[in-house]
């Protein structure tokens, strides 16, 4: 079965910057597309950024655009998101996913932004 673990969650301040990890098995991640997807208080999940199986195409949200990078590592399984000039907007659930819609995600790693 899929199984993704985020982590790397936590208080940031504005301008700063957090790292998010996600631990993925039970598929063969090294063929999949990678996504990482957030739902702010009272809102829907939002697509944030996508990364090619290999690494050669990244996409990303307008919103974090010039601010997020999304990588990957195949030989560990895992996938990151680098989060930098945080904003308060930023304040979300973050999960990764199979999928941009969010239908199969992890448990999430909380993110807060505040001064």
């Amino acid at each position: 079965a899929v199984q993704l673990v985020e982590s790397g969650g936590g208080l940031g301040q504005p301008g700063g910057s957090l790292r998010l990890s996600c631990a993925a098995s039970g598929f063969t991640f090294s063929s999949r597309w990678m996504y990482w997807v957030r739902q702010a208080p009272g809102k829907g999940l939002e697509w944030v950024s996508s990364i090619s199986d290999k690494s050669q195409y990244t996409y990303y949200a307008d919103s974090v655009k010039g601010r997020f990078t999304i990588s990957r590592d195949n030989a560990n399984n895992t996938v990151y998101l680098q989060m930098n000039s945080l904003k308060t907007e930023d304040t979300a659930l973050y999960y990764c996913a199979t999928d941009r819609y969010g239908n199969s995600r992890g448990q999430g790693t909380q993110v807060t932004v505040s001064s």
